[in-house]
């Protein structure tokens, strides 16, 4: 099928202010005739199937991770206000973010991921850019979990055993759960896991609590004097703790109803938001400006094990849900209006189970054989989480506006929204430039103080 015909068969409903959309309804009218899944009543495999609570939960899952583990770092070098203002403020516009890329989901039906999103924008190397991208940043962000759980695993043996062998550990489970077709079979394992990390972050609180840094406190101070590459690297972290929109289109595409996608993007980003502050400054306060990143290594070793035992079941499904992302994508890609998609084919599972192995196979060797790989996974979110959970929903609000308001005419009449969606593509370049350039000279100044390990040790 050509790329014409495809665009032809899945042409979106109405797309003028209001027409189709009915609020109080499962979905814009015409959806479910457009959408990637269509009509599934007759099929074996159902996909759309989540209410919001556990697309919430989904999104919590994934979202609220190790990338917390970051934050208090982060407010020891640029200081308790600047970090919290920062983690607040991102917070915020992350959930702008979130509205923009919904109301774009609901007027294209037929957008299933960030691909096809590209396709809309850019036609053929937009779909090929963007879906390589998700690809990439989901198995990075795999690996990134992967090495979590090695670093929670080593913490609780006392690193009795080779690094390796617990990054395979972790690697396997990860894996498992990540097999599932369809993300509400995957939704009620990311319910223990939203909870896990909860529990484990209240657990690595009480610990700096009862255990605090002697001293500093005489010095503390809610402002820190720093230079831009420093403080960069600390605004990187919480622009990457935020970083999962680019798997919102294929949670919405599997709701039931799709007009609640907003919910539990609200659930999402007032909870992420709140807990992240809060984690980071009372951590910060208690630990003092030597917290390391993660934050649970800084505590003392039984409250240390406590935490990351907790959290082990949080980083495991968290890199399922990611793998699971980037097979899914190029299941679709494979299968879209094939059987193989909704029925229980030879073919169909054979190439989804190759699909996961391949992308949490290829997540474990970049995790143990890459010596750089944690700073990778800065130059993947750099280039793709900066676009995705930020700068390219501005493009998504311009490109509706321009091609059903009336193209310049439309922009002008609706200049306040206009200006925004801009200074959204505005930040995400500069989130991306600049992470790329921190990020780079990272990897310099850790090849020159010979700190990077061999590829496959146990170091």
């Amino acid at each position: 099928m050509s790329e014409k015909q495809r665009v032809d068969d899945t042409s979106s409903p109405s797309l003028e202010e209001g027409a189709g959309i009915e609020h109080d309804a499962a979905a814009p009218v015409g959806y479910h005739d457009h959408d990637v899944f269509g009509r599934e009543e007759d099929h074996q495999i159902r996909y759309k199937t989540l209410s919001w609570p556990l697309v919430a939960v989904l999104m919590i899952a994934e979202i609220v991770s190790n990338g917390m583990l970051s934050l208090p770092s982060s407010l020891a070098v640029v200081g308790l206000v600047p970090g919290l203002i920062l983690i607040v403020f991102l917070g915020s516009f992350a959930l702008f973010t979130s509205w923009l890329l919904i109301k774009f989901k609901l007027r294209h039906p037929e957008v299933h991921n960030m691909g096809d999103a590209g396709y809309i924008l850019m036609g053929p190397f937009g779909r090929e850019l963007l879906s390589f991208g998700t690809v990439v940043f989901a198995v990075f962000a795999t690996g990134g979990q992967i090495l979590a759980g090695q670093i929670a695993l080593g913490v609780l043996s006392s690193n009795k055993l080779c690094l390796m062998l617990y990054t395979g550990i972790f690697a396997i489970p990860t894996l498992l759960f990540a097999l599932p077709r369809t993300l509400d079979q995957m939704s009620w394992l990311s319910v223990p896991s939203v909870l896990c990390i909860m529990v484990a972050g209240v657990v690595g609180m009480v610990g700096a609590g009862l255990n605090p840094v002697d001293g500093w406190q005489d010095q503390f101070s809610v402002v820190v004097k720093t230079d831009f590459v420093t403080a960069f690297i600390s605004i990187t972290n919480p622009v990457f703790a935020y970083a999962g929109h680019f798997m919102f289109f294929i949670l919405i595409s599997e709701m039931k109803r799709p007009n609640d996608g907003m919910k539990a993007a609200y659930t999402l980003q007032i909870f992420a938001t709140t807990f992240y502050a809060v984690f980071a400054a009372v951590t910060y306060i208690y630990l003092g400006p030597t917290v390391s990143s993660p934050s649970f290594s800084s505590l003392p070793t039984k409250w240390s094990k406590a935490a990351y035992g907790i959290a082990i079941p949080n980083f495991l499904i968290a890199g399922s849900l990611y793998s699971h992302t980037a097979a899914k994508l190029v299941f679709v890609r494979f299968f879209r209006k094939s059987e193989h998609l909704h029925e229980h084919t030879v073919l169909g599972w054979s190439v989804w189970i190759f699909l996961i192995v391949l992308m949490n196979g290829a997540a474990f060797v970049l995790a143990i054989g890459v010596p750089i790989f944690n700073y990778l996974i800065g130059i993947a979110a750099s280039l793709f989480a900066s676009w995705y959970t930020y700068g390219i929903a501005g493009a998504f609000w311009l490109y509706d506006s321009w091609v059903y308001k009336g193209g310049l005419e439309g922009w002008k009449r609706r200049w306040a929204m206009c200006g925004i969606s801009w200074l959204t593509l505005v930040a995400g370049a500069f989130i991306c430039v600049a992470g790329m350039y921190v990020t780079v000279k990272q990897i310099v100044d850790a090849y020159a103080s010979g700190v990077v390990s061999k590829p496959f040790s146990c170091g």
